[in-house]
């Protein structure tokens, strides 16, 4: 016993003075630097990240991700605790390296053909970690890029009619000697002329749209009327290419909104039915009450029974100056402008367009509305307010 208890205090005593080896030597070694890594996030950083509408992350001199917001998580630019992108984590080993901020702009390719994500990207070391801040920039490039493309199609539009006047208005000086062709060259420039005049009005009203300008006069909008007016509008041109409108579905609904620019609306909508439309085609002009979770809405649909829209085609169709078949839209006399200010004067009265087609069977386009307010329609009874101008439901009979 005498032994074994003699090496259990040696045993002790050996164990404390290992530990009192090792405190010397902890007290002897210098406190950390700067340079070294730690293992805690400074001070107030999580709750300043918090606060931003960028998305954020951090990362720690292992690459691991220490911090990270719901915006970075959204755009998959973080996967568990590490950074998903690899030219990401390679910029913010960089600066890590450099401690230096890096300002940069990204393109990210996603899988499926579905559209690249365009980021600003700002990386900062900040003590030991380094700081990633990342704003989406996709619908910004994508304005940018429109904008452009807007100011070339505009420039590359005007030029056809101004160029065929100006051959036109040669041609008829050389041939000031034959009556006959000084007739023709001069139909033929009234034409070109009313189709500039149509594009740059269509470019002005656009406009005006695209800029957010508030409806001249909000009031409550008889749809039949709407239909009346629309189809009159486009009524010389259907009938030229032998196509009928026809008028349907429930009467007496009302909208609240500008009756002018609904009217344009759906003018537009028939003249594009008309355009893509085999000679005796027919014309659908309809509208109905829908009820969608308590909330009462009016559907306007202009169908036609034309070439279609292949589905590849759809989602481009409300772009300016976008034509599905630009021949036979130069041939009518279309600007490509129309179903792009059906968009917007739409989303102007707090609705949305939606487009079913199918090539050989046809296309429908269907505006959705919020319907007038009850205490409006009585408003505007009461001052006697007249509807847009144009043929009753009982003429449509």
């Amino acid at each position: 016993m005498a032994w074994i208890l003699g090496g259990l205090i040696g045993l002790v005593l050996g164990a404390a003075c290992a530990v009192g080896v090792m405190k010397r030597q902890r007290a002897l070694e210098p406190p950390p630097t700067e340079n070294e890594p730690v293992d805690v996030l400074p001070e107030g950083l999580a709750e300043v990240v918090s606060v931003l509408r960028s998305a954020v992350i951090v990362v720690d001199a292992h690459d691991a991700v220490r911090l990270s917001t719901v915006p970075a998580r959204n755009l998959g630019l973080v996967r568990g605790n590490h950074v998903a992108v690899d030219v990401l984590l390679e910029l913010a080993r960089e600066v890590r390296q450099a401690g230096e901020i890096r300002n940069t702009e990204l393109e990210l390719r996603r899988p499926q053909r579905a559209p690249s994500t365009v980021l600003s990207v700002r990386v900062a070391p900040v003590a030991d970690l380094v700081l990633i801040l990342a704003d989406d920039r996709t619908q910004a490039r994508r304005v940018e890029e429109t904008r452009r493309d807007f100011v070339a199609n505009v420039s590359h539009e005007l030029k056809t009619p101004i160029g065929a006047i100006s051959l036109l208005a040669e041609a008829v000086e050389d041939a000031a000697d034959d009556p006959e062709a000084v007739q023709r060259f001069a139909s033929r420039m009234q034409v070109e002329s009313a189709r500039l005049s149509e594009l740059v009005a269509n470019i002005i009203q656009l406009s005006r749209l695209q800029a957010h300008e508030p409806m001249t006069e909000a009031s409550t909008v008889d749809v039949d009327q709407v239909l009346a007016v629309a189809s009159d509008r486009r009524r010389v041109d259907a009938d030229q290419r032998g196509i009928a409108l026809v008028i349907a579905g429930e009467r007496g609904l009302q909208v609240t909104g500008d009756a002018e620019q609904l009217t344009v609306a759906v003018a537009n909508l028939v003249e594009n039915a008309v355009i893509y439309s085999d000679s005796d085609g027919r014309v659908v002009l309809s509208a109905r009450r829908v009820d969608d979770f308590d909330e009462q809405g009016i559907e306007i649909s202009v169908s036609d029974s034309g070439v279609g829209i292949d589905q590849s085609e759809v989602q481009r169709i409300f772009e300016r100056f976008y034509r599905v078949d630009y021949a036979r839209s130069r041939d009518t006399g279309g600007t490509g402008l129309g179903l792009a200010i059906v968009k917007h004067i739409v989303g102007t009265h707090g609705g949305e367009v939606t487009v079913w087609s199918k090539p050989g069977q046809g296309s429908t386009f269907t505006l959705r509305l919020p319907e007038a307010a009850e205490d409006l329609v009585e408003s505007d009874d009461e001052s006697g307010s007249e509807p847009a101008r144009g043929r009753t439901a009982q003429e449509w009979e």
